[in-house]
């Protein structure tokens, strides 16, 4: 059953972070302390309740996020764990879009990583506020002060330090609050469960008044009459303190610090706190947008009111072992009870609600209703994909979907039996829509199916998938990287399509004229045919068959992209044209032209994050130098050196196997797509000698 929760008592938040900053170790140790459960899961013990996943579990890494829901100071709090991995990046962009408020987990000495600059980037593009906490205060190297010099400088925000840490390393204690200036110690015998207060010792209170400071003047700076009082030398209440500290948090102009250690239970209750206190409740966010699918120009409001009509975004579409299929929702507007039925405009369908679930990691409860504002999972749907809207069928409307990230790398495989044909597809297509940053495939040459992805863990854990859970048995190719293909010059084609078919004659011409595009451009279609030679009716033909076109490839068969096409005439035939005769002239059209345009290949190129020891720093940037690599940058963190570099993805397959060998196995590092860019001529060559795919 389900009981009706205030709106102003949900929190709907996501932990992110760079992986190993220990985000699913907080989140366990949320779910202890609000009695979600009775025993901490580990991470390192493959225990963890969030990382349910056998994979999970044995790498000790997440891979999907998880959504569990628990209740603090009555409220309801509503928390995905998302991955820190970059090839699982989609992950954290789906859960950012249907979240009103985000902790950011950040590793008091790793400091600011390579992915905790991805995800606050996500964060902010969809204008999630958040809250950041310093976390392994306890290990070796951990300053908290840096870490937040670190936040300035590669985050570009401003964080306020609402706590400062009681000790660091072997000597962190607990936390010292600036709000109410004592020291706040925890025990251990009961799993940090309880804490006490103390006064702040006499070695931390010059440093606890200066930062004291520093937060109440960042505090006026939000509240006008705060800074009047300030300026005044008035005593500041704790109320007006919180307030504006608040609504500097849901404005976005500061982001409140707090620090602790997880895995030793110190600090989490204070953050659990700072959840319920800082973040946004679904009133207090930007109201949701969505079009009139009948008239895309008129934008429609979705207050998060129970009662106003329903519109509700389902983000996320996983293979459940006992339900089946599980598609979670976020409802933005109106309500949905279990037996309604729902309109999905953009598949033009409609869905039963045959249940509804309240999700815990991978176990779950039924409720029969979910309201405005609130997070669940419904099982059985048949046509909703990720990204598609639930409405009512008398009132549709259409939320913005979700942008997915181009596959950068690729595999063959194929089925190692006649028996697993089919069930590989099948397989494979289940997967896909589980996963939209899987892209599956057939190579038209060879008749290889290709599946691409983000990087080679993401395939990895794709093929560990097949095996283990599907029990698909495949060959399986080396890693192929996924090429583009562009033009480097205008060129003009044309193309006159004109046979019979089926006893009826066929007639189309279209004229094109192709540009290139800056990278990163994408495609634009325009047309300048007049009217009397291409009809309206048939200019969406054209285009088709020229977006159809440019996926065929130019030269080698790869996509092509950031290429502007213009049809600039044509002729057609009364009763003999047709769309097909269209679609089919502006595709031969396309191909005459990109001839003579001087087509490129293009290859993913990646930004490249190393940390590592600084004597073996020599060998890595030699070996860099051989893979392509352009070094931007070096710089130090306690104890190593860090070098920022740019390369070919071709260059860094099976590079994590390289790097422990040329560095005793000290060093590591991480990357994530940045560009594509045309490859280097003897590498062009190369690529167009290569020619099928070999197998393992």
């Amino acid at each position: 059953m389900s009981k009706t929760v205030d709106l102003n008592k949900i929190r709907n938040i996501g932990i992110m972070a760079h992986i190993d900053a220990g985000k699913t170790t907080t989140t366990e140790r949320i779910l202890f302390y609000t009695g979600k459960t009775h025993k901490i899961g580990e991470v390192h013990e493959g225990t963890a309740i969030m990382d349910w996943m056998p994979q999970e579990q044995e790498r000790g890494i997440t891979i999907t996020s998880a959504a569990t829901t628990c209740y603090w100071n009555d409220h309801q709090v509503n928390i995905i764990d998302t991955p820190g991995h970059v090839d699982f990046t989609i992950e954290v962009e789906r859960s950012l879009r249907v979240l009103d408020g985000a902790v950011c987990v950040i590793c008091a000495s790793g400091g600011v990583e390579p992915q905790t600059e991805t995800v606050w980037r996500q964060a902010d593009k969809y204008e999630v506020p958040r809250i950041a906490f310093i976390n392994k205060m306890d290990r070796i190297g951990a300053d908290f002060y840096s870490a937040i010099e670190e936040m300035k400088e590669r985050l570009g925000t401003n964080p306020v330090a609402f706590q400062i840490p009681w000790g660091s390393e072997e000597n962190f204690k607990g936390v010292i609050d600036l709000f109410s200036m004592k020291a706040i110690g925890w025990e251990s015998e009961d799993l940090g469960a309880s804490f006490k207060k103390y006064d702040i010792p006499e070695e931390f209170l010059e440093k606890a008044n200066q930062y004291r400071e520093t937060l109440i003047e960042s505090l006026s700076e939000v509240d006008d009459a705060l800074m009047e009082k300030y300026l005044e030398g008035e005593d500041l209440t704790l109320e007006e303190l919180y307030l504006a500290a608040r609504k500097g948090t849901l404005l976005r102009s500061l982001v409140p610090v707090f620090c602790g250690s997880a895995f030793k239970n110190k600090g989490v209750q204070l953050l659990l706190d700072a959840i319920v206190n800082f973040l946004p409740d679904p009133t207090e966010v930007n109201y949701a947008e969505a079009k009139n699918p009948k008239k895309e120009d008129e934008i429609i409001e979705c207050p998060p009111d129970p009662n106003a009509p329903l519109a509700s975004l389902a983000f996320k579409i996983m293979s459940d072992p006992f339900v089946g299929r599980l598609t979670y929702f976020r409802v933005y507007s109106g309500t949905i009870k279990v037996g309604d039925q729902v309109y999905n405009p953009a598949k033009k369908k409609r869905e039963r609600m045959t249940k509804i679930l309240r999700m815990h990691a991978n176990k779950r409860e039924e409720i029969d209703q979910v309201s405005a504002g609130d997070i669940a999972a419904v099982p059985g749907l048949r046509f909703t994909t990720t990204g598609d809207t639930f409405c009512s069928e008398g009132k549709p409307l259409l939320l913005e979907n979700i942008d997915f990230p181009e596959p950068v790398i690729s595999i063959a495989i194929e089925p190692k039996t006649k028996a697993d044909e089919d069930k590989l597809a099948e397989t494979l297509e289940r997967m896909q829509v589980e996963d939209p940053s899987l892209s599956v495939r057939e190579n038209e040459d060879t008749g290889q199916i290709l599946i691409s992805g983000m990087g080679e863990l993401h395939l990895e854990i794709i093929v560990n998938r097949l095996k283990r859970e599907f029990n698909v048995d495949a060959n399986v190719g080396s890693p192929q990287v996924a090429y583009k293909e562009s033009i480097s010059q205008s060129a003009k084609g044309e193309a006159t399509f004109e046979r019979v078919a089926g006893g009826k004659n066929q007639f189309a011409k279209v004229n094109i004229k192709i540009e290139p595009r800056s990278r990163g451009e994408g495609f634009l279609f325009e047309n300048q045919a007049p009217e009397t030679q291409i009809p309206k009716a048939f200019v969406p033909c054209v285009e088709r068959g020229i977006k159809e076109s440019l996926m065929s490839g130019i030269q080698l068969g790869y996509p092509a992209i950031d290429i502007k096409a213009t049809c600039t005439g044509g002729a057609f035939h009364e009763t003999d044209s047709s769309e097909v005769a269209f679609t089919i002239a502006a595709s031969m059209a396309l191909r005459d032209a990109t001839k003579k345009a001087n087509p490129v290949i293009l290859e993913p190129i990646m930004a490249v994050e190393i940390t590592s020891p600084e004597e073996y720093m020599g060998n890595i940037m030699g070996d860099l130098n051989t893979r392509r690599g352009r070094i931007l940058n070096m710089g130090d963190r306690p104890g190593v050196k860090v070098l920022i570099a740019e390369v070919p993805l071709s260059s860094l397959v099976g590079y994590s196997t390289a790097i422990r060998s040329s560095s005793q196995g000290r060093a590591s590092f991480n990357m994530e797509f940045k560009e594509y860019a045309e490859v280097p001529k003897n590498i062009d060559k190369e690529i167009k000698e290569k020619s099928g795919l070999i197998f393992r």
